[in-house]
Formats: structure tokens, C-alpha cells, sequence
């Protein structure tokens, strides 16, 4: 089934025993973009993106990779694409400058050509200065750069991230999402898995919200929040949202209500700025005491909790 788009799933399955890691997954990712699998931990991410590096074999449907059916040509897959781990591939005992050079000799590039990638990816990525140190020296971010200039050493056609930036601090993450910016901006289709929603929304042309092996929802950002029309109330009462909530199911100004535990409810309503009045009203006349209210437009979080019935940040 080769197509002009660089990744193409059509009904793949994976099981681990009788656990369908991943449950009849279709999607498509358009070339030169940045394409995102969000979803909590377990929700199949990392199972997809071994699958699509070859990493692990489908046990149903049909793939293409760069061009390439995956099922009966791994191999040239692998020579179209670079994978970087969540965990990571640098040696301690080994410089960034051997690293790289050693990861394009393993792709077949010559010995002065690799070491001319080399010194590009490491001015590429801000490395120079460390270059002949070993890995154990760097911080967890500098290490992190050095992961994704070994996936990009033999010029792939598409990028494979499983969470480029989890374990980081706030400014490595920052400086990654750069890199992943540039590298978008150079024409490369990049494919990453991850669980923040910051991320996703900051870096994604498209995401795909993954939930117990299957796609649940698809689109750019902006498209997906736009689903979910109005605004969000989120109340902190000081007891027994279960009543807070019955209370306000029904009211005209409430599309809907999502307890989400004795402390703490969810409103979906259509203006939040005339409906919290109401709300303040309808809760103090049944003496339900008030302790947080809080108003804010639909979140990537909304659209998880509204696909799956639970929010990405709770799982």
C-alpha cells in the first residue's frame, strides 16, 4: 500500500499474550510535519513507535514506513528512518564526537564524511563546546541532544521520538523543543510520543490522543479544543461535590457537569463569565461552601477527559 505520506498505518494490531497493546491502529502523517501520540503511560505509545521503527513486528494489518512496507522490508526502513529511545543510547565512557561518528560508520557513510556530520550535527545542536568530553560528564539534557544528533547523523527521511524531553528540567526541555523546531523548519517529518500537553500543543502540527491501544481523537490542536465548545468552571468545594454537582446538572447555563472527586467538579458551560455568577448563587443558597473557582478555555486535558471519561494529568 505505498503512498506519498511517510507513515501509514491501516487496522495494525499488536498483542503481548492475550493484552492488545495496541487495538486495530490507523492513522496517517503528512510529510514535513511534526506529528504527536498523546496519551498517559501504558496507553500504547511506545509499542507504536517500536513497531514503527521495526523495533517490533505487527501482528495485524498493514504499514508503510518512508515508502517502505514495514512487515517485508525492515531493513530498508531502518535505513530511512532514526529512532531515539526514551531511554537514551549514549556511553559514559565515550565523547560525543565518537559517538557520532561511530553511529554514521554503522549507516555505511565513509570515515571523512562521517566525521564532517559529525562536527555539522555537533555545532547543529550546540555540542561543540563538549564534544571531546565523555558522556558522563554531560547534564541530562546535553546527553538528550547528543540522543537525537545520533538519530539524524544519516540524514533520515523521518524522525522517531518516544518522549524526547521526559526526566528534563524546564530549560532543557525548552532548548529541545528549539531543536525539534528547527528540525521541522529543515523539511524533516518528525513522529514523537509524549504525555505533557504543553508539549504537544507547543510542538504538534497534529496530534492523535492514544488510549488502551487505540486512537481515540485526530487533528491539529486548535481543531481538537475546538470540539469542545464554551468554557470550563473548575470548582473546589469543601465537601460532598456530589451534591454540588446534582444541583447544577440541568441549569441552563451548564452543558454539562463531571464530578471529579468529593473536593472538586468540572463545568462545561457556554460563557463562563455570566454563568460563574450563577454557579456562586445556586451553591450558596444550598449553603455548599466554595473554596476555589476557576475559569480557563478548553485544554487539550478537556478533550482527553471528554474522549476517554478521565483527565491525561490524573493517569
Amino acid at each position: 500500500m505505498p503512498t506519498g505520506v511517510p507513515i501509514e498505518f491501516a487496522g495494525v494490531t499488536k498483542r503481548f499474550g492475550a493484552v492488545a497493546a495496541v487495538s486495530d491502529l490507523s492513522f496517517t502523517v503528512e510529510p514535513g510535519r511534526v506529528t504527536g501520540f498523546l496519551g498517559p503511560n501504558g496507553a500504547g505509545k511506545t509499542t507504536t513507535l517500536r513497531m514503527l521503527a521495526t523495533l517490533l513486528t505487527p501482528d495485524a494489518g498493514q504499514a508503510t514506513v518512508a515508502g517502505i512496507d514495514l512487515r517485508t522490508d525492515p531493513g530498508e526502513v531502518r535505513r530511512r528512518v532514526g529512532y531515539v529511545a526514551q531511554g537514551g543510547g549514549t556511553w559514559d565512557d565515550v565523547t560525543a564526537r565518537e559517538e557520532l561518528v561511530l553511529q554514521a560508520r554503522m549507516h555505511g557513510i565513509g570515515k571523512a564524511e562521517a566525521q564532517r556530520r559529525a562536527v555539522g550535527a555537533l555545532a547543529a545542536f550546540d555540542l561543540t563546546e563538549y564534544a571531546d568530553r565523555t558522556c558522563r560528564t554531560y547534564s541530562g539534557g546535553q546527553r538528550r541532544r547528543v540522543d537525537i544528533a545520533l538519530g539524524v547523523i544519516h540524514e533520515p527521511k523521518v524522525l522517531f521520538l518516544d518522549e524526547p524531553t521526559s526526566g528534563l528540567d524546564p530549560q532543557s526541555r525548552a532548548h529541545m523543543w528549539d531543536e525539534i523546531a528547527r528540525l521541522r523548519a529543515d523539511g524533516m517529518t518528525i513522529f514523537l510520543t509524549t504525555h505533557y500537553l504543553d508539549e504537544a500543543d507547543a510542538l504538534c502540527d497534529r496530534i492523535a490522543i492514544i488510549d488502551h491501544g487505540a486512537v481515540v481523537a485526530e487533528g491539529t490542536p486548535t481543531d481538537l479544543k475546538r470540539e469542545i465548545t464554551g468554557d470550563v468552571v473548575t470548582l473546589g468545594v469543601a465537601e460532598n461535590a456530589a451534591k454540588a454537582g446534582e444541583l447544577l446538572d440541568g441549569q441552563p447555563y451548564i452543558r454539562s457537569v463531571d464530578v471529579r472527586d468529593d473536593a472538586c467538579l468540572r463545568l462545561y458551560v457556554d460563557a463562563g463569565e455570566s454563568a460563574m455568577p450563577q454557579i456562586l448563587r445556586t451553591l450558596d443558597a444550598s449553603a455548599i461552601e466554595l473554596t476555589t473557582i476557576e475559569l480557563h478555555r478548553p485544554s487539550l486535558d478537556d478533550v482527553f477527559l471528554t474522549k476517554t471519561g478521565r483527565s491525561l494529568r490524573e493517569s
